[in-house]
């Protein structure tokens, strides 16, 4: 272990103790203090702050897409990736007072894997059982990192169920050619495998002061974490307005439907819409067609007073943001995941 720092948040307040092994982010989850982030790669950006104090600060790999180099020299820096070493203060740009300290405590623990079965042609339905230790706890939409079977590497994946005592997780896997996870996902791991794992992480999750209809926008295994939004409302009773857009390329990339139509049979407020970007003759196609952004621009006129959620690859995030605001939502009520791919041709979700 290194020397330790002290690194105060502005403008909340809050004060951790920063290891120089650790980073920024690491540190803070293990305190319980719960800062916005999301893929801890150095990629999406959502843990971006400003630093007011300290100048020794160094950086483990990211990407410059995230990180312009004209941002770091103005002071900028990726909490997920920095590494103190004097005190600072840092400015978060990105915070939810309602959430920084809620945090829940990181555990690592082992899972056995009870089901393992494909959804749709490229995207596995997985169902893990905690083994040890007795419990992780989790807010739904938060994700755990996975041990990738005889590597030192990780991937993250998002819970698409809600939190039960059973110690039961379940998981929407897209499948990479060469993935280092999905590659294993797609033919090697099998019921009764077990595997290491560690969270909770993520700060998407439902705000539960807010009484705004809400909008949720997903793609690809982004459905997971807006179906445990979904089923935790239902569990629950919320009746709240929500209008669920999903898309998809063809008729065989969709799946839960059956699910989601049970669901607005609990959940009277909500309307599911999902959309094609590529039908095929063979699809037999009557809904809506075209980039999901493009369906939910057409369909709605004013959105200044919902909550938006948005979950699914970068690309489709940030023109889902861009859309949003075009169409009136302040982005402080804008909430999203961006399911970042990890190295090449490793990419996982």
């Amino acid at each position: 272990m290194g020397e330790k720092h002290r690194v105060r948040f502005e403008p909340v307040g809050i004060e951790i103790e920063v290891d120089e092994d650790q980073t920024i982010l690491r540190a803070a989850a293990e305190q319980g203090v719960a800062l916005m982030h999301g893929c801890k790669e150095g990629q999406c950006a959502a843990c971006k702050s400003f630093v007011l104090e300290g100048e020794d600060i160094e950086l483990d790999s990211y990407s410059t897409f995230a990180l312009p180099d004209f941002e770091r020299d103005e002071g900028s820096t990726l909490l997920c990736r920095a590494h103190p070493f004097e005190d600072l203060v840092i400015e978060l740009l990105n915070y939810d007072e309602e959430m920084i300290q809620s945090g829940l405590p990181l555990r690592q623990g082992t899972v056995e894997v009870i089901a393992n079965e494909p959804v749709t042609h490229d995207m596995r339905h997985l169902v893990v059982k905690l083994v040890e230790p007795e419990e992780i706890k989790y807010f739904p939409g938060q994700y755990l990192d996975f041990q990738v079977p005889g590597h030192h590497a990780t991937r993250s994946f998002s819970m698409a169920n809600t939190p039960n005592r059973e110690g039961v997780f379940e998981f929407v896997i897209r499948i990479y050619p060469g993935g280092l996870f999905s590659g294993h996902l797609a033919d090697k791991i099998a019921v009764g495998d077990r595997l290491s794992v560690e969270g909770p992480f993520g700060a998407f999750r439902f705000r539960e002061s807010s009484p705004a209809d809400l909008l949720f926008l997903g793609g690809g295994a982004g459905l997971a974490p807006l179906l445990a939004l979904l089923r935790s409302m239902a569990e629950r009773g919320l009746d709240r307005k929500v209008t669920f857009y999903y898309g998809a390329r063809t008729r065989r990339d969709l799946c839960f439907e059956e699910e989601i139509a049970k669901l607005a049979d609990q959940l009277p407020g909500l309307t599911f819409v999902p959309a094609l970007s590529e039908p095929t003759g063979d699809d037999g196609w009557e809904g809506e067609t075209g980039l999901i952004t493009d369906v939910v621009e057409r369909r709605e006129t004013d959105l200044t007073k919902v909550d938006a959620y948005v979950c699914g690859p970068p690309p489709m995030v940030e023109a889902a943001i861009a859309m949003l605001t075009r169409l009136g939502r302040s982005e402080d009520h804008i909430f999203y995941d961006k399911f970042t791919t990890t190295g090449e041709p490793e990419g996982e979700d």
